[in-house]
């Protein structure tokens, strides 16, 4: 399927370029096929709808590009559909230059930047002014609720494409209210007396770690930096690998629960792994969640692997179902930086449940496909229709939930595919 943004971009200068720099292998395949049929995701939409400002370019009469900021509360650009957004054009220094420019080319491109997460998000469209006395139903579905600033008219953007940058030189920036609620989480995970309190060592493995960052991936996944407690390098390991960590459970036992490593194994100097807080389990993930703190230190043993990727260059089809994304994550980074080819399907409840899922887009989003089975509009991963149209020599990796696992092992069963290329890893 190819790319819209590839039809519009690659003009024959940009295909010549690329062909000067040797890029042009890597982005020939966007443009191959029919042209996609373009549709703003649940997370496109709720990232565009967190946006307080973007920028906008219209081409003038005379060739030249003009590029304009726009900015007002978080939520002016609305979401009028999976195909349309719109604005409502505020009064301003009474300039024109973009209204004029739309006059004579209705083409845009804007490009709404993420500066805290190092996002950016570019949309080519095609863009029409709607007013008053023109539309006034669809003028007042991009009004503001206690926004008093004056509308002149509304612009709106029937998207062509789109298009998920890299986080490469994209410098973190923050807004004052950012900064405030930034001090105020600091301040609530102080503590309240200056007591040290120093954590006994968990675990009784060859291997030592201290836990030197935490993060939060969603409202119930956290993700821990693990760090070499005496700095030396750490042991390696391949894409699927897991480390057994220990945990201290309310009662005073010590127990272990295994989790994957959640990055390519290109450095030697941390390990991560993300984990799920359930609190209707067994209790080991909630009393990781509760207990683990930057600075605790862990005694662990190498990692060990189950899930291992292939190393020829066969083609990878990966499909993740909630808390799987972990080990399927790490085998994404590894094919894309040995050129392997594959494909990521990624399912789970809504966006904001779903871990590393930003990331993912960002960085791979030609080659990911995202499923929400409790958005507004659900999605559904068709096990069968990928399976089946899949070449002949592809490898398949799933991991997720035992439903997940069980369809995509019995949908392979059924259409021949050897067992030996359906690789999983179950997380009960």
């Amino acid at each position: 399927m190819a790319r819209a943004f590839a039809k519009i971009s690659f003009t024959p200068n940009v295909q010549a370029v690329q062909t000067e720099m040797g890029s042009r292998t890597a982005y020939r395949t966007a443009e191959l096929g029919d042209t996609e049929t373009v549709a703003l995701s649940e997370f496109e939409q709720a990232f565009i709808t967190e946006r307080d400002s973007f920028y906008q370019a219209t081409v003038s009469q005379s060739g030249w590009p003009y590029v304009q900021h726009r900015g007002g509360p978080a939520g002016f650009l609305k979401i009028l559909d999976e195909q349309t957004i719109g604005y409502a054009d505020f009064s301003g220094n009474r300039q024109y230059l973009s209204v004029g420019n739309l006059r004579g080319d209705d083409r845009v491109s804007l490009l709404l930047m993420d500066y805290p997460g190092r996002q950016r998000l570019k949309i080519w469209g095609r863009a029409r002014v709607v007013n008053e006395g023109s539309e006034p139903e669809l003028l007042a579905k991009l009004e503001l609720a206690d926004f008093r600033a004056p509308i002149e008219r509304g612009i709106v953007i029937h998207v062509e494409a789109f298009d998920w940058n890299c986080p490469k030189y994209i410098t973190p920036r923050y807004s004052q209210r950012e900064v405030e609620a930034l001090l105020v989480q600091t301040r609530q995970q102080q503590p309240a007396t200056a007591t040290p309190h120093v954590q006994a060592v968990l675990g009784n493995g060859a291997l030592p770690l201290t836990i030197s960052g935490i993060r939060q991936l969603s409202p119930r996944i956290r993700a821990y930096e693990l760090r070499h407690s005496d700095d030396e390098p750490l042991p390696s390991y391949r894409a699927g690998a897991h480390l057994r960590v220990p945990i201290a459970l309310p009662d005073g036992t010590i127990t272990s629960r295994a989790y994957s490593l959640t990055d390519a194994p290109d450095e030697r100097d941390c390990y991560h792994i993300a984990v799920l807080r359930i609190d209707e389990g067994e209790g080991g993930s909630s009393a990781l969640h509760d207990g683990w703190q930057i600075g605790a230190r862990l005694n662990v043993d190498a990692p060990d692997n189950y899930f291992s990727l292939h190393d020829d260059d066969r083609p990878a089809l990966l499909i993740a179902g909630g808390i799987g994304i972990t080990p399927i994550k790490a085998m994404t980074e590894t094919l894309a930086a040995r050129g392997t080819a594959f494909q990521l399907h990624y399912t789970g409840r809504t966006p904001q449940y779903m871990a590393f899922i930003k990331d993912l887009q960002r960085q791979f989003s030609d080659r990911c496909r995202f499923y929400f089975s409790q958005a507004q509009n659900p999605t559904r991963l068709d096990v069968s229709g990928l399976l089946a149209n899949a070449s002949t020599d592809t490898v398949f990796y799933v991991c997720g939930p035992t439903r997940l696992i069980d369809s995509v092992r019995q949908t392979a069963r059924q259409l021949g595919i050897a067992d030996d290329r359906v690789q999983f890893e179950s997380f009960n």
